[in-house]
């Protein structure tokens, strides 16, 4: 199976498989060893304060923690001499949040978000990403950096 295959996999997993990424109604986008991209729309269940109507940062955290996560996760991919179904299984069994950090810029108000985020460094135990929340008229909402164990 080629990278692009192994890609789209992961990205119908984790779009259709992750009850919380359901939830929140977070969607991959595309997603390759050096950028991804997540979407998700406005609901009403995403309010973190009811007074102003803007969404809650744990939703705006979590989105981040995905743009950041699958990037990681394709350099995980991307390192792997065996690209069976078991082995990337394994591989990825390893992927998890060390570390996540959130600054939010501002408050987050809009019809759709888009969380972005680019790789900056890929080892083989910890990968660490940079990531970015904007509204659909492209408002910085917030951004991040997240490590992520790989390996």
């Amino acid at each position: 199976m080629n990278q692009a295959d192994v890609f789209k996999q992961i990205a119908h997993f984790w779009n259709s498989g992750m009850p919380f990424n359901q939830l929140l109604g977070l969607e991959i986008i595309t997603f390759d060893t050096q950028t991804s991209e997540i979407r998700f729309q406005w609901q009403d269940k995403l309010i973190g304060n009811p007074m102003q109507k803007i969404l809650h940062g744990g939703v705006t955290a979590s989105a981040l923690d995905l743009a950041g996560g699958i990037v990681a996760a394709a350099n995980i991919i991307e390192h792997l001499d065996d690209t069976s179904e078991a082995n990337i299984a394994r591989s990825l069994s390893k992927l998890g949040t060390i570390d996540l950090r959130t600054d939010f810029l501002r408050p987050g108000r809009g019809q759709a978000f888009v969380a972005t985020a680019r790789i900056i460094r890929s080892g083989s135990k910890v990968a660490v990403a940079r990531m970015e929340l904007h509204n659909e008229e492209g408002v910085h909402i917030a951004f991040g950096t997240g490590t992520y164990m790989v390996g």
